[in-house]
């Protein structure tokens, strides 16, 4: 297949005018300016052409429960938090997600290609998230990267639902001292099987701090819940403590520690700053805050969280976020690129580079508009939406 035409943002240099791309076996196999491409299309190979428009990295959701929060569905399609025990990193993602709830095929029709979808945050320890792209029936033909974090939370969530059991954790103080006494643990488990099997001893698996293990080694990260200053000071607190990879997952007052965030290093999940503030923690949530930490030099993601927000808002969430003081480029980053990055997964998807997944969005004009039009998403090098076929 080839897509012709139109601006290329690749997200990976400059933009191409009047570019090609080739598309073999699910990948990218060139990119290029349209002369510069080996554009030779075998009888019924698929070309598609762009006289005007974006075609750009298929859009990718950094954090959201699209498929464990059902629309429509109450209490029957919600399988978000596991509100019993405070501690649950045995719990994933992949075995609640339903394919078939209405936000896939509204983020297909949006041009978003993969999510990153996992528990929510009542519990201290929620579980593990996985990173996914967006049609197709069965979960596991979808999944990218599994684990792809661990789900953490700070601030009111877990102290509501608890405290209203008449049990820990009911303070802020009780849910670190908590994720301490946990990661503690993991860390001792971890130290006790290396050595066992080097020794040629037999060990006694646990299934829940087998979930630990990635985190504790660092190969995937915390998502760490925060939004207060105070709830994001201590996230960073802890993993600093543990050396430990984390994301600030809606980071609401961020803007107002930009500099001291800088410094740390780690990157933001920022959102969902089009939902209303209905909690406390979030009474300081602005669309500034994306443009404020990633002028400060902070990688910078934006976020639906849906259904707080939905899925389909996605783009528009970033045009917000633009019109409210992020660099336009870096608006087109912050739903591409960055979020790929942070989700560990910037080697497949997020930029437009031979080599890469097919995960392609076509629009008629820049998709943080609110007027622009989806024409093709594409992923795996597969159209999965068409415009024209809609109508």
């Amino acid at each position: 297949m080839y897509i012709i035409g139109g601006t290329i943002k690749t997200m990976a240099g400059g933009d191409i005018l009047d570019g090609c791309i080739r598309i073999e076996n699910g990948k990218i196999a060139e990119i290029g300016k349209r002369d510069e491409v080996d554009f030779h299309p075998v009888s019924g190979e698929r070309v598609i052409e762009i006289r005007k428009g974006i075609i750009m990295p298929g859009i990718i959701e950094a954090h959201c429960h699209m498929g464990i929060s059902e629309e429509k569905k109450g209490m029957e399609g919600d399988d978000c938090n596991e509100t019993v025990d405070p501690m649950t990193p045995q719990l994933r993602a992949i075995d609640a997600i339903n394919t078939m709830d209405a936000a896939f095929d509204d983020a297909v029709r949006a041009g978003i290609t993969s999510a990153m979808i996992g528990p929510g945050s009542s519990n201290v320890v929620g579980g593990q998230f996985v990173f996914l792209k967006t049609k197709g029936r069965r979960v596991d033909d979808l999944v990218v990267k599994a684990p792809a974090a661990m789900k953490v939370a700070f601030g009111e969530n877990p102290k509501v639902n608890y405290s209203g059991q008449g049990k820990s954790p009911s303070t802020r103080m009780a849910i670190a001292a908590m994720l301490r006494e946990e990661l503690t643990q993991a860390f001792s488990y971890e130290e006790k099987k290396r050595k066992a099997l080097q020794n040629g001893e037999d060990f006694q698996e646990d299934f829940a701090m087998e979930c630990w293990l990635p985190v504790v080694r660092r190969e995937i990260p915390l998502k760490a819940h925060v939004h207060r200053v105070d709830d994001i000071f201590t996230a960073v607190r802890i993993a600093r403590e543990f050396r430990l990879k984390m994301t600030l997952d809606h980071c609401s007052e961020g803007h107002l520690i930009a500099e001291e965030l800088a410094k740390e290093g780690f990157p933001a999940i920022v959102g969902p700053d089009l939902a209303s503030r209905s909690k406390i923690e979030v009474q300081n949530m602005a669309f500034k805050t994306v443009g404020v930490l990633n002028k400060a030099g902070l990688m910078t993601a934006v976020t639906t969280d849906h259904p707080v927000s939905l899925i389909q808002s996605l783009p528009l969430c970033a045009g917000l976020a633009v019109k409210a003081g992020l660099d336009m480029e870096e608006g087109y980053k912050a739903i591409t690129i960055h979020p790929a990055v942070i989700c560990g997964v910037g080697h497949r998807v997020g930029s437009l580079e031979a080599g890469k997944d097919a995960d392609i969005a076509v629009f008629d004009g820049n998709p943080m508009e609110v007027f622009t039009n989806t024409l093709y998403t594409i992923i795996d090098g597969q159209v999965v939406y068409d415009r024209a076929a809609q109508t």
